[in-house]
């Protein structure tokens, strides 16, 4: 990345110097492959020209590439990312000068500024804060603006005075940050989930992913506290950068009416915190981040904490310190109040083997202030990969319905996706309105209620369910299960018939092979017969992703359909995208062979046709007229048989092209014998596959039955 923003900085009168993006940069920002750029390029006469280049890439003005985006509508990006996206790379070419956390902290500052004063940084244009004069007058204008707005240096004084004019660079970012983002929220939210990109590891590391953000947000219901006129308090004793803090806000109406209270031992992540909460529009007035551990109680008591423990690697972690810090978070509580904390799974769900820490946990299901366990899947803390999470809730005084239960629920095995969340948080809701009732269908659709009293009894046993919900042990698939068997049953009977009567028919199985007496078949390589024009490449086509649909009216053949990682059919194209999009792509024709290289050798033999090959697989097209003609079967099996063809380990490319392939020639009247053959192998072959999916299918459903107990068996089997 090329920008003179990142120069060493000078005292001339200057303007602000533009950001230079070489083509594979505008590809990654307009989310498009590196060659469509070159096509703009080429066909588009109004593409903005290379002002500049390095080491023979052109090299463009950024922003004109933007405006020449927004105004044509190409590229596959939001509208509203594009120019925070350029400003990303802005800040990418600043990252020589200041460190990762540096570049967040500053530019937090610079737009908590902003915000305080109401007013843009480079203001007057012409004067000495405007973004036309000297870094130095840039700068000490601002500071002298922070000095003024924050006297007791609560939110940006300590990290301006850090700094010199060689940061002036980045109050013209934060300004166009701003600009992208429309204000100066948004700027700093796109700003922290960029942290990463920008290599700011210390302030990612205890990050959690969307979908976990969105299942706290639900589970917390603030909004239903303010549609109700509560002015609800917030809370996290562990607030870091105040991520989950933000997830509870985010898309939440009224901030103005919310008190947030928040502590951290480390000060710079509080400041964080600070200036975070601050910009999404809790009144200073109701805002306390304190260094420490220790949140300000006076100020008011906590509506809703949600907190994650913190984090300490296996060798250092403690079940006993874990629930110590859950014991403390249930202290803060008042009647009706509820928490959401995360935290190790082998503490909060897992068996215990330390006794104080088993007696602990039992002392807090006790208590009637859990509310629900929930084990977590693994990923949901991306920095942590191999950190097994774990949620509780807590709720001072439950309603009647739910005290002396618990709600286990365990979802450790499945992706958190939307509509999991969505279930998942209706479940935990309506337990805690209403507690238990078995009555009226209101079972949970993911865990078990559980009594307290059987869980003390397993002391320092795990908190799982012990049997899979009731709406799943009734759902529609459970009591359909019997008669699903019975019909695999039937068809493996049935299958078994079929393969009967074809015996009967036509006999086993005989190849009717004999030692060869006579001289060997000369060999040929699949580019002789390319040469000799016995065979013709046709090459595989480049899709987008996107355009791929279950229900398409075109099979999809690509290198994970012809190695078998994915079942051929299971992508598809509708035409008239296809029509639409790839004008020039051409459809497979019955008989062709898909073949790929990569990862491996694969080949699939498209006897329907009407097939879209995506790239990197190609087509090999037998010639049916050739004097010497080969058939697609006995081409795709030499080609499989062919020596040479494996990949060693560790190789970036296989060990020779497919057109080096050396296959015997074999006369026209072997040709048609081995295609007989390999259609009656390949017949039987479906003959067998038909029996023995149809026996897997009765077996799997069996075992599932048995599994979670809504099955059993005749005695005695037969």
């Amino acid at each position: 990345m090329r920008a003179v923003v990142g120069d060493p900085p000078d005292t001339t009168l200057r303007a602000p110097t533009p950001l230079l993006v070489s083509m594979s940069e505008i590809a990654e920002f307009a989310r498009v492959r590196r060659p469509v750029v070159s096509t703009w390029r080429r066909r588009h006469p109004d593409f903005p020209a290379a002002v500049s280049e390095d080491a023979g890439r052109p090299l463009f003005d950024g922003a004109r590439v933007v405006e020449w985006l927004l105004a044509s509508g190409r590229g596959k990006a939001d509208p509203r990312e594009l120019r925070s996206e350029l400003a990303l790379f802005g800040l990418a070419a600043l990252r020589e000068r200041f460190t990762p956390r540096q570049l967040v902290e500053t530019l937090g500052s610079l737009l908590c500024l902003r915000r305080l004063d109401g007013r843009p940084l480079p203001e007057n244009p012409g004067g000495p804060s405007s973004g036309t004069g000297t870094d130095e007058e840039l700068w000490s204008a601002v500071l002298r603006r922070a000095e003024r707005i924050d006297v007791e240096d609560e939110f940006v004084l300590r990290e301006l005075r850090s700094l010199d004019a060689g940061a002036a660079p980045l109050v013209r970012l934060a300004e166009e940050l701003v600009e992208a983002a429309y204000d100066e929220h948004g700027a700093y939210e796109w700003l922290l989930d960029a942290r990463t990109r920008l290599g700011s590891d210390s302030l990612a590391a205890d990050a959690v992913a969307p979908e976990l953000h969105r299942l706290l947000a639900r589970l917390a219901d603030l909004p239903l506290r303010l549609e109700q006129g509560e002015s609800p308090v917030l809370a996290d004793p562990y607030a870091r950068a105040g991520d989950l803090l933000a997830a509870l806000l985010d898309g939440t109406e009224d901030r103005e009416r919310v008190t947030v209270l928040a502590a951290d031992p480390d000060d710079r992540l509080a400041r964080v915190t600070r200036r975070r909460l601050l910009l999404a529009g809790i009144d200073e007035l109701h805002l306390d981040v304190r260094t420490g551990t220790e949140l300000e109680e006076d100020l008011a008591d906590p509506d809703i904490i949600v907190t994650r423990l913190p984090y300490r690697p296996g060798e250092n972690r403690c079940a006993l310190t874990a629930l110590t810090e859950v014991e403390r978070v249930a202290d803060l509580l008042r009647p009706g109040r509820t928490a959401l904390v995360l935290g190790p799974a082998d503490a909060l769900v897992g068996a215990l083997r330390d006794t104080d820490a088993a007696r602990l946990r039992s002392a807090l299901l006790r208590s009637n202030i859990v509310e629900s366990v929930i084990a977590l899947p693994g990923g949901v803390l991306p920095f942590r990969p191999g950190y097994h999470p774990a949620l509780w809730t807590l709720t001072r005084d439950p309603v009647p319905e739910a005290k002396g239960k618990v709600l286990l629920v365990d979802i450790s095995s499945e992706h958190l996706t939307a509509d999991v969340g969505l279930r998942l948080a209706e479940d935990v809701l309506l337990w805690r309105t209403e507690g238990f009732r078995p009555l009226d269908g209101h079972d949970p659709r993911y865990g078990r209620v559980v009594s307290v009293a059987d869980l003390d009894r397993a002391f320092g046993g795990p908190l799982t369910p012990p049997a899979p919900p009731a709406s799943a042990i009734w759902s529609d698939t459970v009591l359909e299960r019997p008669a699903l068997i019975a019909e695999a049953e039937a068809r493996l009977e049935r299958a078994e018939a079929d393969a009967r009567a074809y015996e009967e028919e036509h006999g086993p199985y005989r190849g009717g092979v004999l030692r060869r007496v006579a001289r060997l078949p000369r060999r040929i390589t699949l580019g002789g017969l390319i040469a000799d024009r016995r065979v013709t490449r046709v090459s595989g086509h480049r899709v987008s992703d996107q355009h791929f649909s279950a229900d398409g009216h075109h099979v999809v053949l690509g290198p994970e359909e012809i190695t078998g990682e994915r079942p051929v059919g299971a992508r598809r194209i509708d035409r008239l995208v296809l029509a639409a999009e790839y004008d020039r792509v051409a459809l497979t024709e019955p008989g062709d062979i898909v073949h790929t290289l990569a990862p491996r050798l694969g080949l699939y033999v498209d006897h329907g046709g009407l097939s879209v090959v995506v790239f990197p697989a190609r087509v090999l097209r037998v010639a049916p007229d050739a004097r010497r003609p080969l058939t697609p079967r006995v081409l795709a099996a030499l080609l499989g048989a062919a020596r040479g063809t494996a990949r060693s380990p560790g190789a970036v490319r296989p060990a020779r092209r497919i057109e080096e392939y050396e296959l015997p020639d074999l006369e026209p009247d072997e040709v048609l014998r081995l295609d007989a053959l390999l259609a009656e192998a390949e017949h039987r072959e479906r003959l067998l596959r038909a029996r023995l999916d149809a026996l897997t299918e009765a077996r799997d459903l069996t075992i599932a039955g048995l599994t979670d107990g809504t099955l059993t068996l005749a005695d005695p089997y037969p």
